[in-house]
């Protein structure tokens, strides 16, 4: 494929669009003489005269207005595409994130999104362990590792765990000593990457931030992942450590009741993350602002049962 020029049509375009070789000069950053010298490079390489010169005072030649059209058309269509690619469609954001933080907490709230933000089309695209931050994957990610380079970082919140149990067993829990109770029933323990590979970690961590220690003969119950270990709470079969943003509105009414006892910082900051490319993108800004409301929100939600 052999090109023309591509300073040259972009200099060719600027000044059949103005019709100023001066006001495409101050468009494109450049010399006046630098936009004059582009266009005859265009009119050599192309063997025609793109403008009918007459003193200080010009217009474009037939061939001239046909070259314009087709080459106003095609870099339109190049822009767009390129804006495309590196700010997405407008209005259309896919977003990545873990699915328990899509399914418990997301989702619930996607009805407010659209309340605040119509215009936005949101797309998820749920994964299991950290997200490849690429455009094949996403616009858009909440992540734990957030990159280092080239991208923006919009800090969420801070993972906390705190235990929560099944209503029937807190009737027969919530009048005893704590946390000496705890220990006659199952613990529900998850493993967590910033925990290391030890099992039974979060509750050996729990115990030793709250200045006591986890008995050897607690029961401790393994699960691969903490939204198996909630639904086991749920029906009462044993006590689990929660991250908050995993229990919905009607998790917290109907299903849960929080064990007035300290909370445990995990170490896992939460980030909504994207390219700096598309840091200007009007469905991405507003998106980011609406999850940070969320989770100034949902802080003030981490209220202890009764």
């Amino acid at each position: 494929m052999k090109l023309p020029p591509l300073r040259s049509l972009q200099c060719f375009e600027a000044v059949a669009r103005l019709n100023s070789f001066s006001k495409a000069a101050d468009h494109l950053n450049v010399t006046q003489s630098a936009v004059s010298h582009q266009v005859k490079l265009l009119e050599e390489y192309l063997g025609e005269a793109m403008f009918n010169r007459q003193g200080r005072s010009f217009s474009l030649t037939e061939v001239g207005k046909c070259y314009f059209d087709e080459v106003n058309q095609s870099l339109g269509s190049l822009s767009n595409v390129s804006q495309q690619i590196r700010e997405g469609k407008s209005g259309k954001i896919r977003l990545a994130l873990y699915s328990s933080l899509a399914v418990k907490w997301l989702i619930p709230r996607l009805d407010d999104l659209r309340k605040q933000h119509p215009e936005i089309e949101l797309t998820l695209n749920m994964v299991a362990d950290e997200p490849d931050c690429t455009d094949s994957v996403a616009d858009c990610f909440i992540t734990v590792n957030p990159p280092k380079r080239n991208f923006v970082s919009q800090f969420l919140y801070a993972e906390r765990l705190y235990p929560v149990c099944g209503h029937k067993l807190w009737q027969q829990i919530k009048d005893k000593p704590l946390p000496d109770t705890l220990w006659q029933h199952p613990l529900l323990s998850v493993q967590y990457s910033s925990f290391g590979e030890d099992l039974g970690e979060d509750w050996l961590r729990w115990s030793k931030s709250g200045g006591f220690e986890l008995p050897e003969h607690a029961r401790i119950n393994h699960f691969s992942h903490m939204l198996l270990a909630v639904e086991t709470a749920r029906y009462d079969h044993g006590i689990a450590l929660i991250n908050n943003y995993l229990m919905t509105d009607h998790d917290r009414e109907h299903n849960f009741v929080r064990i007035p006892m300290h909370e445990l910082l995990t170490g896992d900051n939460f980030y909504f993350v994207y390219k700096k490319t598309r840091e200007k993108q009007p469905a991405i800004v507003k998106l980011g602002r609406w999850l940070k409301q969320q989770s100034y929100e949902q802080e003030f939600s981490m209220l202890p049962g009764d």
